[in-house]
């Protein structure tokens, strides 16, 4: 059966905050943290080379695969601040209309600028994302 290929690492989150070039988005970066720490009272840790993730959960699929992944998380992308709402956004479309101008993909939030969005509104996806994350899964 095939391994996740993202795992979490010992990289130096804060090394890797610090070596994001565009000074807008090593902010937007920060600000995403904080509200993930806030939401899951947990430390960041590195996923892979890109992604910075907290908590985690274990899953196991149908077909008999299973694994661990965080509970949020974000990367900076070229174009885009990605940010992973794990249980995706069906359930959360009235947050999702109030948003602010945004992509979404099965479980990823693109978005440019983080002042171009609503902070408080994110920052409700993240925590409520968190909530059914931990109501379906056992996590840390």
């Amino acid at each position: 059966m095939a391994e996740n290929k993202t795992k979490k690492t010992r990289a130096s989150v804060t090394g890797f905050l610090r070596s994001i070039k565009d000074p807008a988005m090593r902010a937007d970066c920060n600000t995403v943290a904080k509200m993930m720490r806030a939401a899951t009272g947990k430390n960041a840790r590195m996923w892979g080379s890109s992604i910075v993730g907290f908590g985690t959960y274990d899953y196991k699929y149908e077909s008999g695969r299973d694994g661990q992944f965080f509970l949020c998380g974000f990367s900076p992308r070229a174009k885009n601040l990605t940010i992973y709402i794990m249980p995706g956004f069906s359930k959360f479309q009235p947050l999702m209309k109030k948003l602010g101008p945004h992509k979404t993909g099965k479980s990823c939030l693109y978005v440019k600028h983080i002042a171009d969005i609503d902070r408080a509104t994110l920052h409700k996806l993240i925590e409520e994302s968190v909530k059914v994350m931990r109501k379906k899964y056992p996590t840390d």
